[in-house]
Formats: structure tokens, sequence, C-alpha cells
């Protein structure tokens, strides 16, 4: 373990190189900006934070001016309709974020603003302990520690940890709290982010161009490349299912999905209850086989076979959908539409 003078070396040397190679981002102020007087909105950092989960930078870019330039403060995006803001969620993927997202602005608006501390974040909904140490160290200077997968691969590198994660993660965690400065904890954090997402990749890291070069002990030991280390994690399951598309001379029958449970609150194509909701097809329609979709969420790889008919009259269960728009649907869903969509 190194000492405080070698953590506070380590610190002001990884600032200084941010200084000069920050990546810039739609939600971030950057060192220069923050020279200017210019502080980061903690809406902007929230939105941000919540959209990078389990999402790429290059996929977020475009959904966050999206949804900035629709509501460009948490409390008009408290007042969204939350179908409004399901659409424009679609393709992020994991819907559970969407609503939470939702939930949040309502009780940040309520409350008249976001709580400038890690443990008053953690009261909002939605928001666990990466994202309110991230909010609270980035708009508020906090020196909270920030932990994702990349500050994990970079400190297990720097540290040479060798404890397979996730066993690691407190170590990991402890040694970036050693790390975190007191002065500008969030250009640090984001400094290490961005080491973790553009030189100390996954795979085939750029040594050579990493400001901690010198320093690392997985360099020094030639294993940077094999670390962090993971346990073998267990195959996907399958499952199967059936969903159904009907489109009746008022439009396409589309159900909003419970609000709780996969795809909760999210319209959708009626179903056989693959994922425990659902039942089955009127039996007195002349269903047509339009063939299957294959999609894999986070647990389980699902295959959907999609039937496909018309009707003469509007059916009991469902809405019907004169002016629907797919763009609406998860992508699961859009990918069943579609492929109904092009057999009728």
């Amino acid at each position: 373990m190194r000492d405080t003078a070698e953590t506070a070396q380590l610190s002001a040397h990884l600032l200084a190189w941010y200084d000069r190679h920050a990546r810039l981002m739609p939600w971030r102020i950057g060192p220069a900006e923050r020279a200017a007087g210019l502080r980061p909105d903690p809406y902007r950092v929230w939105l941000s934070e919540v959209m990078l989960q389990q999402t790429t930078v290059a996929v977020v870019r475009d959904y966050f001016r999206r949804f900035t330039d629709r509501w460009p403060d948490v409390q008009a995006l408290a007042a969204a309709r939350d179908e409004e803001v399901m659409a424009e969620w679609a393709g992020l993927g994991y819907y559970a974020r969407a609503r939470n997202l939702l939930k949040c602005a309502r009780a940040v608006a309520a409350r008249g603003g976001f709580p400038d501390t890690a443990a008053g974040l953690l009261t909002l909904p939605g928001v666990g302990p990466y994202t309110a140490a991230a909010i609270a160290s980035i708009a508020y200077d906090e020196p909270a520690t920030v932990v994702d997968g990349n500050v994990e691969r970079v400190m297990s590198r720097l540290f040479l940890v060798e404890t397979p994660l996730p066993a690691a993660k407190a170590e990991l965690t402890a040694l970036a709290a050693r790390l975190t400065p007191a002065d500008r904890p969030g250009d640090y954090a984001q400094a290490v982010m961005d080491v973790g997402a553009t030189i100390c990749t996954p795979r085939s890291p750029a040594c050579g161009i990493c400001p901690w070069m010198t320093p690392c002990a997985a360099r020094a030991e030639g294993v940077q490349a094999s670390l962090p280390r993971k346990l073998p994690k267990g195959e996907k399951p399958v499952r199967q299912g059936t969903v159904w598309a009907l489109l009746t001379p008022g439009g396409w029958v589309i159900e909003r999905r419970p609000d709780r449970g996969l795809l909760g609150g999210m319209p959708g194509l009626p179903g056989d209850g693959w994922d425990g909701a659902g039942g089955p097809a009127p039996a007195d329609l002349p269903w047509q086989d339009a063939g299957e979709v294959r999609h894999t969420f986070t647990h389980f790889h699902l295959i959907l076979r999609v039937l496909v008919a018309r009707a003469a009259v509007n059916p009991q269960r469902g809405d019907v959908v004169a002016d629907f728009d797919p763009a609406a649907l998860p992508t699961v869903m859009r990918k069943a539409f579609d492929l109904a969509a092009a057999a009728v």
C-alpha cells in the first residue's frame, strides 16, 4: 500500500493529465470551464449518470441532447407524461431506470432541488451508491468515492489486485477512496473514468500513453491485460414465448404492461405469459406465423414467436391504437411489431 504522499502525488498527476485530455461531453463542465467559474448542473450530471448505466457514451450522447432539449430542467421532466418519457427512452434498455428517473425527478421537484451530499442523494428513488457519489463529487465537490467498472479496472491494475471480481469490490473501493482528493474530487472521478474508458481498456490497454504508466504495478509485472480477474459466469437461460399482433379496422391492439416487472409500464403486444404476465391469443382468429425474434436481457435470452392476424371487430383485450408509433415500443416489442407489420 502506498503512503499518503504517494497517493496525493498520483491524484495530482492524474488531474494534470485530465486538464489536458478531458473528454468533451454534452453533460460535462470541463477543466477550462470550471476555471472560468462555471459549475456543473446536478440535473445534467444525474441524468447522464442514469443514462450511462449499462450504456455506452456514444449511444447516450444523442439521447441526452434530446432529453435536455425537451426537458431542460428537473421540473420540466417531473411534469412530463410517463408515456412521453418512455417513448424517448426506447432503445436505451432497462426500462426500470426510466420509471425510476421519473420518480426521482418528481421527488426532487417536490423538495425544491437535489440534495447536495451523497447521503442525501441516497434518499432519492432509484439513486444508488455509485450515482449518489458521482453527483455529489461532480456537482458539489464532495470527496465521495466513485467506483464503476472503469475505476475497478484501473485500480486492479494500478495496485495489482489479483482477487477476482466480485470478491475484490471492497478492496478496490478502499483503494479508490485513498486516491480521491479533497480538492477537485469531481474532476478526479471523471479523470479516472476517462483513463479507464480510453486508455486502460479491457483489452489491449494503451499503457504507453497512460498517466499512471510508471507507478502501475500490473504493468511492471506484465499482467495488466489479464486484470481484473473475474469469476466465470454461468450461461444465461433461454425463455420462449409468443406474442400476437392483431390489426383491427381501428388500428393495432396494444397493451400497457404492468408497472412492476420486465418492461414495466411500457406499451407492448399481448403475449402468452413468457414473463409471467398475459394470456392466450383469441382462438377464433386466423393466426399467421410471422416468424420469431430473439433478444437478450441481462439475465436471460428470449425467443418470441410472432403471430399476426386481422380482425373484423375490436377485441375486448387491449387498446386499439389508430395512429400507433412503433418507436414508442421497447426494443424487443419493436422487433416483433416490425415482423408482424411486414406480414399483414
